[in-house]
């Protein structure tokens, strides 16, 4: 079984902060907001990091075109 090292749990909470700030400034932009309008029905009981996941997989796929 692999061990995790002290350096990278450390990493890992830094990562996690990192994350749960993006995530947040994310659902605050206007562009999830409008999003959020338009899927309202499809977005019924996710979770808000679910929602976000979705939106950035949504926009990179848009841009991906």
């Amino acid at each position: 079984m692999a061990q995790i090292s002290a350096s990278s749990n450390g990493q890992f909470s830094r990562d996690t902060q990192i994350w749960h700030n993006l995530k947040y400034v994310i659902s605050a932009s206007s562009g999830f907001q409008s999003w959020q309008l338009e899927c309202n029905a499809q977005l019924q009981g996710l979770r808000l990091e679910q929602q976000v996941q979705k939106y950035l997989r949504e926009t990179l796929e848009t841009l991906a075109y």
